[in-house]
């Protein structure tokens, strides 16, 4: 193994050090960086030229130039990175520092959410084929899929932002548009649930009526301008979590480990009360310890109590502690909401940055983060449903092709119960495949950003390539690549590594 780790590595550098060299020598033959001062009037402009000239290192061959970067850049390996300075002199280290912490928070939320959706649909898909969900998770994953990247963010900023911001004046809803919503709504339920047409046919009407009832409410009582918050936020997370990841992990035949993940759910809710008074204004770190806290206790139940299936009741009780904790946020952002919007005009979802400048809330820490949250939604969620089709697509094709193997005959020949075979049998073989694309994925969603975050106005890492190449700076451009050629190399050996650990085959 260490052998196999070693070899992967080197491949590795190499790939890396060839990548590097290309990038450079396209930048800095793709114009004049002197073009712009060159056609100026201005009578300061040789010393201008000669300036720019002195910072590029212009009078360099191309080869020591880049020889430069290289021993700049490989001086990070020991946390001294030194990227050198862009035409203007600024220090490329400190554009890095802030374009990669804006980026990174936009990939980071985008490859959890795709991965965790994209993975249960296409599993949902895949025991399901030929249904009618199968049908409308295949046609949504193709529509999303196909949308080229631009044409989706733009049709966010106009219905998810500017019309929605409109709205927000007088934020109530027509029936013809609750009937038309809650059909919507109800047809793609009913495409759910399985069984008979009577059974499809109860739930659409059910799905129907509360949907029509929660958008009545909506507009009646005027919720987007001061919804409600509250523990009734907490303990209904925590229900819900409690349902949905017992019904995933271990089947509600499981009486006992039902009943210990809504116990190991209820502590958490109890945690969250009793730390209600702290969390008015509490900082990141605080949020994190409840949630260790809420996660410890919940390991330690489930261990004792959990029986037979305790690692699945661990897994399910971490999942559901989870729900009570991102219900917090969901709570105490409602409570803070009629604060927020007159800060922005009452037009809260942004359109262009990913904060607000100067900010008069950044010192209260719900307004700071509801700031950064509405700046950060419309761009995630492009992302995030670009990424889901494809994480859907892979995952079905996986679990289909798992689930015709003859060891999930054996395993339903013996009796188990369907869903011991299918979390315990098919689901974990099905991801072995999965490993490299969700590896991979993450770093190209990097690069893959730009588009988006040329869309929305982010000075993110998209930013920074477009103004090197446009300025023919190859500090910039390289600074880019180092995260994002990194980012790719670095991904793709580690899951080929995780690869071979999980698969002894590979190594050979």
């Amino acid at each position: 193994m260490y052998k196999f780790i070693a070899k992967r590595i080197g491949i590795s550098v190499l790939i890396l050090w060839a990548a590097s060299l290309l990038i450079f020598v396209l930048t800095i033959n793709s114009g004049d960086p002197l073009e712009d001062l060159r056609e100026s009037n201005n009578p300061n402009r040789e010393n201008l030229m000669q300036q720019r000239s002195s910072f590029m290192g212009l009078d360099l061959p191309w080869y020591e130039r880049y020889w430069t970067w290289l021993t700049g850049a490989a001086k990070c390996f020991i946390g001294q990175c030194d990227l050198g300075v862009n035409r203007s002199g600024q220090s490329v280290n400190d554009m890095l520092g802030q374009a990669a912490s804006a980026t990174l928070r936009l990939v980071l939320a985008a490859t959890f959410l795709a991965i965790f959706f994209g993975i249960f649909f296409g599993v949902m898909s895949a025991i399901r084929r030929y249904t009618g969900f199968d049908y409308v998770v295949t046609f949504l994953a193709f529509t999303f899929y196909s949308l080229p990247a631009f044409v989706f963010a733009v049709l966010l900023k106009e219905y998810g932002a500017i019309r929605f911001n409109d709205w927000l004046a007088d934020p109530t809803i027509s029936l013809v548009t609750i009937v038309i919503f809650a059909g919507i709504f109800a047809l793609f339920v009913q495409a759910l649930v399985a069984g008979g047409p009577k059974r499809r046919a109860m739930a659409a009407g059910i799905s129907f009526a509360v949907a029509f009832g929660v958008m009545e409410y909506i507009s009646v009582t005027r919720a987007f301008l001061e919804p409600t918050g509250g523990l009734w936020i907490e303990a209904l997370m925590g229900l819900a979590g409690t349902v949905l990841f017992t019904g995933l992990f271990l089947g509600f035949s499981n009486k006992r480990g039902f009943a210990v993940v809504g116990a190991n759910a209820a502590i958490m809710f109890v945690i969250v009360a009793a730390c209600s008074n702290m969390l008015w204004e509490p900082t990141w770190g605080f949020l994190f310890l409840i949630l260790a806290l809420g996660i410890a206790v919940s390991v330690g139940v489930s261990y004792f109590f959990g029986g037979y299936a305790r690692r699945s009741v661990t897994w399910a009780s971490i999942w559901a502690v989870f729900s009570v904790w991102i219900a917090i946020i969901f709570d105490f952002a409602a409570r803070y909401w009629s604060t927020y919007l007159p800060l922005t005009q009452n037009r809260p979802i942004s359109t262009i940055g990913s904060m607000t400048p100067n900010f008069q809330g950044s010192h209260v820490f719900w307004l700071s983060f509801l700031d950064s949250f509405t700046h950060l939604l419309l761009p995630t969620i492009s992302l995030t449903l670009m990424s889901i089709a494809s994480y859907t697509r892979y995952t079905r094709s996986s679990m289909l092709e798992v689930l015709g193997q003859d060891y999930i005959r054996t395993a339903r020949a013996k009796g188990l119960p369907e869903h011991t075979v299918i979390t315990r049998h098919a689901f974990r073989n099905a991801m072995l495949p999965l490993l490299t694309i969700i590896a991979f994925d993450f770093a190209g969603l990097i690069g893959g950003a730009v588009i988006t975050e040329t869309v929305f106005g982010w000075k993110g890492m998209g930013e920074l390539f477009r103004t090197g190449l446009a300025q023919v700076d190859p500090a910039p451009v390289m600074a880019f690549f180092l995260v994002t050629g990194g980012a790719a190399v670095l991904m793709n050996m580690v899951a080929d590594i995780m690869y071979a650990y999980v698969d002894p085959r590979i190594r050979r």
